[in-house]
């Protein structure tokens, strides 16, 4: 009976789940995890804030480690900019006017290429200086302007004009120019000078005559709506606007400015060529011939090539250029500002006037 009274739901209580009842029973005995305190909580929470902090301070060192790179990587970069270009500057001053010359015979030969122009590479400044290095060079038999030009600047033609008669009136050694492709207006000016002119059958010789050109746009404004606005001082200040109508007088007044300047280019053909020339106004009208016409007109001596002269002369080709060289980053450096003057619309102080093909 003893048994029957131990196993008795009425003694014993309520049937409890194993764990719940006495001591435990493996790992069912274990008691459950009790619930986190507040202050648990809010440490859990700064920890996770720390982490996400330290990975956000993390990423901004490091793009400022890589903005860093990059400014001493530009600054380098600047700085051996500055150092070649002050380098090849240097080099140009005192290296580069000891041009090598050579010993043996030869022709000297200076290139007129592209527009003659203060600010480009057919400059006088740069055209005098190679004819004054193959001047004075002693194995040169003869100094040779190899042109190839449309023409450009009245005054840059002039100058060079002026420093070839300077040097023929000195004597020693012939000067020659040569015409590759073109020698027309401004360049014709300046071969006008030489002892003798050389072309190509085909060259294109002449253009002795002066251009302005412009454009009119008064009308076109005022069917847009558009005011033009410019302030002066004197009547004709602004006579050469193209948003503003050309008086009768201002008209007559430029073209005799450019007929005075046509007079000064014929007066220099006419000097520098003599009797060579056929006795025609045409030569003077402004129009361009082939070196075969040209040589019939007296604008040229001889229908011949820059190696055909150096074999006639030295019995085979041996030429050495004596222009000086261009400084790139000078060069690179002019035509950005000239780049920047047209994009900000200020004017270029170039004569509008030229001698130049259109």
């Amino acid at each position: 009976m003893s048994n029957d009274k131990h196993d008795d739901p009425w003694t014993q209580g309520p049937e409890q789940p194993p764990g719940q009842r006495g001591e435990p029973r493996g790992a069912s005995a274990q008691a459950p995890a009790e619930p986190e305190s507040a202050e648990t909580l809010q440490a859990r929470e700064r920890l996770a804030q720390m982490e996400m902090l330290d990975r956000w301070i993390g990423g901004v060192l490091a793009e400022q480690r890589r903005t860093r790179r990059w400014k001493l990587f530009f600054r380098f970069f600047f700085a051996a900019l500055i150092l070649a270009s002050v380098s090849a500057t240097l080099y140009g001053l005192f290296v580069g006017p000891a041009v090598s010359r050579p010993e043996r015979p030869h022709l000297g030969v200076i290139e007129v290429r592209g527009a003659i122009d203060a600010e480009s590479p057919a400059s006088a400044e740069r055209i005098i200086a190679g004819l004054q290095r193959a001047w004075e060079a002693p194995a040169a038999e003869a100094v040779v302007l190899h042109i190839d030009s449309p023409g450009g600047s009245p005054v840059q033609s002039q100058r060079v004009f002026d420093e070839i008669q300077r040097l023929r009136a000195e004597g020693g050694k012939p000067i020659i120019a040569v015409i590759e492709d073109v020698g027309a207006s401004g360049a014709y000016y300046i071969a006008a000078a030489a002892d003798e002119i050389v072309a190509a059958p085909a060259s294109l010789v002449g253009s002795i005559g002066v251009i302005f050109s412009s454009f009119g746009f008064e009308e076109a404004i005022d069917r847009l709506g558009v005011e033009r606005r410019v302030y002066t001082a004197g009547d004709n200040k602004a006579f050469l606007d193209p948003f503003t109508e050309v008086a009768p007088e201002q008209r007559r007044f430029w073209q005799s400015v450019l007929d005075t300047t046509h007079r000064q280019f014929i007066e220099a053909v006419r000097e520098g060529r003599g009797d060579r020339l056929v006795d025609d106004e045409q030569l003077f009208s402004g129009l361009v011939w082939s070196g075969e016409q040209a040589l019939s007109l007296g604008l040229v001596d001889r229908l011949d090539s820059l190696d055909g002269v150096a074999r006639r002369r030295l019995g085979e080709v041996r030429l050495h250029d004596y222009t000086p060289r261009l400084d790139p980053f000078e060069r690179l450096g002019r035509q950005f500002g000239r780049v920047a003057m047209e994009w900000l619309g200020m004017p270029r102080a170039d004569s509008p006037v030229r001698y130049q093909l259109p």
